[in-house]
């Protein structure tokens, strides 16, 4: 089992910048991949970043690329997402994911954090 604890969520003003942590504990070592991902509500939640955890490998959606970069710190215990240049369309609650098998680029994810809210306002 692996359990997941965001952290850094909050209210900003557009044009700024928030970092999102998330504390990775127990199996950490199945861990192929972490991602990040977020959702409003009566939408679908959709992926926003993902990190390959052997190779550092990373991806994003087309929507935060040049934004929002993904890292990990170097025991794979903590991932981040910076978010800079936030828009009014980033607010979401975001939730951290990891998956210990298959592709990472997906929604496919086995273990979810509880979330943090982002709220971006004009």
């Amino acid at each position: 089992q692996v359990q997941l604890v965001e952290s850094g969520g909050g209210s900003v003003q557009a044009g700024g910048s928030l970092r999102l942590s998330c504390a990775a504990s127990g199996y950490i070592y199945s861990i192929t991949c972490m991602g990040w991902f977020r959702q409003v509500p009566g939408k679908e939640r959709e992926g926003v970043a993902y990190i390959v955890g052997r190779s550092g490998a990373t991806d994003y959606a087309d929507s935060v690329k040049g934004r929002f970069t993904i890292s990990q710190d170097n025991a794979g215990q903590t991932l981040y997402l910076q978010m800079n240049s936030l828009k009014n369309e980033d607010t979401a609650m975001y939730y951290c994911a990891a998956k210990t098998s298959g592709s990472c680029f997906n929604r496919w994810y086995e273990y979810w954090g509880q979330g943090t809210q982002v709220t971006v306002s004009s």
